[in-house]
């Protein structure tokens, strides 16, 4: 390159920033991507994003595989994030995926296909990274007033509970985290949740708390959880709709949502509200949409099972994570 070009090229390179790095999560009911680049004061800037709902998970628990269909409509939207990489000339990629790749007999085929089909190199990463990669992300949000915040992740085929607190004036840190295998996908799948009246919610939302009772039990073998010196912090489809509804909107906004406070009392008025409502009303709010009608109900349970256990007066929300989490630490390597 001519001498003239390369000081062009440095002085592209010096108003854009750093170059752009992309993150992809692909989990049991989403194929998310972020792509950002980091600013001159550490934080993100994200350039571009996409999301699509495919459902890799369906069918899973019943099959112990990934079904024909999941793959060839999971494959379909990471040809379009392959496409928004190079559109955005992406130079690191980190790409992951999640409980419906763990528990499948047949997770290799879609790793292949997604190699040779769409050039992504999919990582399956266990239940520790996940939890890690999560509490990178969403650690800023613990407001520093308080002791700490548990951290939860409803996802489609699991749910990841971590629990962040500081000692005296240092950052928070993990204290204790888990990953159970509750998600969305799979109570719909085994309640029917689309044809759920208020107490067969009743009756998901008791038996979440069965299951999770234990799981309480193992983090407070570290220290006991004060409610009124904790936070909720919630990332997940299920709590970001929830949050948008609860603040009015008729279409999500994530500038709106993203590090949004609320009373949890108001986000179970919401959750009431959607108990009381058929599917096809569900599939009328512009927050949910047809996609995610049928799922909305298995998340309000897992959210208000941990509420139980955990009743923290106020929930902060995060539409970040897991994505987030490699962001930085991708921006942060040399």
């Amino acid at each position: 390159m001519p001498e003239d070009g390369k000081r062009g090229a440095r002085r592209t390179r010096g108003r854009q920033g750093s170059p752009p790095v992309a993150a992809l999560d692909l989990g049991t009911n989403n194929c998310r991507l972020l792509v950002a680049r980091a600013t001159r004061r550490g934080g993100l800037r994200v350039l571009d994003s996409f999301s699509r709902i495919v459902r890799l998970g369906e069918g899973l628990a019943q099959s112990g595989q990934l079904s024909p269909a999941a793959i060839d409509r999971t494959i379909a939207a990471l040809k379009i994030c392959a496409g928004r990489l190079r559109a955005n000339k992406v130079e690191r990629v980190r790409a992951v995926a999640t409980e419906a790749a763990r528990r499948a007999a047949n997770a290799q085929v879609l790793v292949a296909r997604a190699r040779d089909e769409a050039g992504i190199v999919l990582e399956i990463i266990t239940t520790d990274e996940e939890a890690r990669l999560a509490a990178l992300g969403c650690a800023p949000l613990i407001d520093p007033r308080l002791e700490g915040g548990l951290i939860f992740d409803i996802g489609g085929g699991s749910t990841e509970i971590i629990w962040m607190r500081r000692e005296a004036k240092a950052d928070a840190r993990v204290v204790a985290f888990t990953s159970e295998p509750l998600g969305v996908v799979t109570l719909a799948e085994s309640w029917n949740s689309g044809a759920l009246d208020r107490g067969g919610y009743a009756r998901m939302r008791d038996e979440i708390v069965g299951f999770l009772a234990p799981v309480k039990a193992k983090l407070e073998d570290r220290a006991r959880f004060d409610a009124a010196a904790h936070h909720l912090l919630g990332t997940s489809g299920t709590v970001t709709t929830l949050a948008a509804i609860a603040l009015g909107l008729s279409r999500y906004e994530r500038t709106r949502v993203d590090a949004s406070w609320h009373r949890c009392a108001d986000i179970e008025q919401v959750i009431d509200s959607l108990v009381d409502m058929t599917l096809e009303q569900r599939a009328a709010v512009g927050c949910i949409g047809p996609d995610r009608a049928d799922l909305i109900v298995p998340g309000c349970a897992i959210f208000a099972a941990i509420r139980v256990l955990w009743p923290c007066e106020r929930l902060r929300v995060a539409d970040r994570g897991l994505r987030e989490g490699m962001l930085r630490e991708l921006v942060a390597a040399p």
